[in-house]
């Protein structure tokens, strides 16, 4: 994190706050009169200045180091999503905003703050935007963490977690050689995937013997249900590996676990 004199002091209460996110969900939960008819709209995207606070460029948490991305343009990831509420409801968050569980926010570890994502539940289709302006979650295999109204119109309060696709809203220009030829695309309802089955990728080649070795890899570690996608769309054509249909976060875990055991660091989720 960059530190001049004159924030000194700041920056080590941001220390604070960040390893406050770390343990993030210790005895948290829901408002105690939670009621639907009370949500919010969608975060509304606009440009806005960084934040003063939260923004690197690097940080440290639980002795972990952190760079955040100099740009949001073009950020799409997929992983698990989980929520905070009332615990934190009324704190300070990275950005020194004050947190507001019925507001559509949510942390991130990387993203400038603040950025405006769309955040897609994978399982239903429903999507939320909401304006990033927090860090976190850190834990294994979370990618965003969500306020309570975010995480209850993706209909994910009950369950904790869901897995989901994060896109950046991005106001940030774009890569020079790409600055003449690349357009945002809104995304819109009929464009998303409806009933898709969800999978962890743990490889790509183009080569079919390549492809084979990871597949007996992954059988001989005990992971039975792969499969061998054929992707005849590129040239030249590419052998996906894929684990699944993957049906909830515990065995999406439990995939990722199992994979890391056999070395194999590197994988998406995808759909179907």
């Amino acid at each position: 994190m960059r530190v001049r004199r004159s924030g000194l002091v700041a920056s080590l209460l941001l220390t604070v706050f960040f390893a406050a996110c770390a343990s993030r969900h210790a005895h948290d939960g829901a408002p105690r009169a939670a009621s639907a008819a009370r949500l919010p709209g969608d975060a509304i995207p606009r440009r806005e200045a960084r934040s003063r606070y939260g923004n690197g460029p690097y940080y440290k948490v639980n002795g972990n180091t952190y760079r955040v991305l100099d740009s949001s343009y073009g950020y799409k990831a997929r992983g698990v999503a989980s929520w905070y509420g009332r615990k934190f409801h009324g704190r300070r968050t990275s950005s020194q905003e004050p947190y507001d569980m019925y507001a559509m926010t949510a942390a991130h570890r990387t993203l400038p703050l603040p950025t405006y994502v769309r955040v897609r539940n994978l399982r239903n289709n429903k999507s939320v935007v909401v304006r990033v302006n927090d860090r976190g979650p850190f834990v294994d295999n979370r990618l965003i963490d969500l306020s309570y109204s975010a995480a209850l119109k993706l209909d994910m309060v009950r369950t904790g977690t869901s897995l989901v696709e994060v896109t950046a809203l991005s106001f940030d220009e774009p890569p020079p050689q790409t600055h003449q030829t690349v357009k945002m695309r809104k995304i819109k309802p009929k464009d998303m995937e409806t009933h898709a089955n969800i999978y962890v990728q743990a490889g790509a080649f183009s080569e079919v013997d390549n492809a084979k070795r990871r597949f007996a890899l992954l059988r001989s570690g005990g992971i039975v249900s792969v499969v061998v996608h054929e992707d005849k769309t590129r040239s030249p054509k590419l052998y996906r590996i894929r684990i699944g249909p993957v049906v909830n976060v515990i065995q999406y875990d439990s995939i990722i676990e199992e994979l890391q055991k056999l070395g194999i660091t590197e994988t998406h989720l995808v759909t179907e």
